[in-house]
């Protein structure tokens, strides 16, 4: 597990299962659920399934909220890249645009905004910074919305 210096920290819920090992889920994004062995592998079960379903949520046009304070529960961060694309997504969102009418703003073909916020396609952040640096996205800092780790 990366530290995710910089990144959002999703605070992740580990329940005790009946049959042993863990029942994961987290209480920021409800209908997701894992289970594993051990604490060790409950955690890396859940950042798969947090950016799985930071992913989808992104694909169905959603919206995805921050995480809670963690509060003593143990917590797991986006690969960074994903991250990078959360940030971007959520600051389109917050600009009221849909990722036609960014990419319209940008001068790009749909697909390509598509692209940008498909978790399945490796986007360089340069372009990621474009579509930030454009002003496509009111409010969005870049030095926020590209926190490195």
């Amino acid at each position: 597990m990366a530290d995710g210096a910089g990144l959002e920290a999703w605070p992740v819920t580990l329940e005790p299962a009946d049959e042993g090992g863990f029942i994961v889920n987290f209480p920021d994004m409800p209908g997701g659920w894992s289970q594993a062995d051990d604490r060790g592998e409950a955690l890396r079960q859940a950042e798969d399934l947090l950016e799985e379903m930071i992913l989808g949520a992104m694909a169905h046009n959603e919206d995805v909220p921050l995480p809670s304070v963690a509060a003593g529960r143990p917590v797991v961060h986006l690969p960074a890249l994903t991250a990078a694309k959360l940030e971007a997504y959520r600051a389109m969102r917050a600009a009221g645009l849909n990722k036609r009418q960014l990419a319209a703003r940008l001068g790009w073909r749909p697909s390509q905004v598509t692209r940008l916020f498909d978790g399945r396609h490796a986007s360089r952040l340069d372009q990621i910074e474009t579509a930030l640096a454009a002003g496509a996205m009111s409010g969005c800092d870049q030095r926020r919305c590209l926190r490195s780790p």
